[in-house]
């Protein structure tokens, strides 16, 4: 995949509720009708998450398809103050406006994120009718009680089987009183009752007290269109979503619909670190976004 040499890149500026934000295009096929907005949830270093960001979005532009980045309110170099991952539906309008005046043969487009990016797609897609596709990775889908349970079944028994966690036991620079108070809080996490949440079909309006993998679950009930779903295999985020869902009937009734394609990498990290990963997630978003144009 080409990422030293790239088509020429346009710099936007945008108003977002009397704040100016800033967005880079990747115009692709002048006549493409269909285009990736990529949404980026929490703060984010210009490495990172943020170097695949833009190279994803190079190579869907040489695959002839736009794509836009851009920093949310109080994000990167956009004005304002941030209002949070759950709260950043009027950038998101905003941004795709712009990518549409920018773009004027674009008449539908992608939601593409990562982790609360994903989250925040999610809240948004189903509300505008020009979003005709989402692509979600490891979407955040935190509460205190699945954080805990996610850490006790997955990295307490990782650390239980690492080489240096018996090297500080008999070393005797292991903290007993430290780790045992660690793991007493994750109990007591775990042990807490869950919020109840609905399972019959959402609502227009989705009630924003809902716990969030519910929250999440009603928005993507609501919105009818493909969505792509990745999922790292060495990532506790996408481990707790993997957690979360399996034990919601509603979920498992998303999951299951065609209109979902599932993709797992199994050696991935959070963020898809590597050049391989990262070419793999280019590789899928284009594919499947071939099938959307088509």
């Amino acid at each position: 995949m080409p990422n030293s040499t790239h088509a020429p890149e346009l710099p936007v500026i945008f108003d977002c509720l009397g704040a100016r934000l800033l967005g880079i295009v990747h115009p692709g096929d002048p006549a493409a009708e269909l285009g990736v907005l990529v949404v980026v949830g929490g703060p984010q270093y210009r490495v990172g998450s943020q170097r695949q960001f833009i190279l994803l979005a190079r190579g869907l532009a040489a695959q002839g398809i736009p794509a836009m980045r851009f920093d949310a309110r109080g994000m990167g170099d956009s004005e304002g103050q941030p209002p949070g991952f759950e709260r950043i539906n009027p950038d998101i309008g905003a941004a795709i406006d712009c990518f549409f005046a920018a773009c004027p043969a674009l008449k539908r487009v992608v939601l593409w994120g990562l982790c609360d990016g994903a989250s925040a797609a999610l809240f948004y897609g189903y509300r505008d009718p020009r979003v005709k596709g989402l692509v979600l990775l490891n979407p955040w889908v935190f509460t205190e009680q699945g954080a805990a349970k996610t850490y006790l079944k997955h990295y307490y028994l990782q650390r239980l089987l690492s080489r240096n966690f018996w090297g500080k036991v008999f070393s005797f620079k292991f903290d007993y009183a430290d780790s045992a108070a660690s793991l007493l809080n994750k109990l007591k996490q775990a042990a807490a009752p869950g919020e109840a949440a609905p399972t019959g079909k959402a609502a227009a309006g989705i009630d924003e007290n809902l716990p969030l993998p519910a929250r999440m679950r009603e928005c993507l009930k609501c919105f009818e269109h493909p969505v792509l779903l990745i999922l790292s295999g060495r990532d506790l985020t996408a481990v707790e979503f993997k957690d979360a869902v399996a034990v919601d009937p509603g979920w498992q009734a998303l999951l299951a619909e065609p209109r979902l394609d599932r993709r797992d990498l199994a050696e991935a990290d959070h963020t898809f670190s590597t050049a391989a990963w990262r070419d793999q997630v280019t590789s899928w978003t284009g594919e499947w976004l071939g099938g959307l144009r088509s």
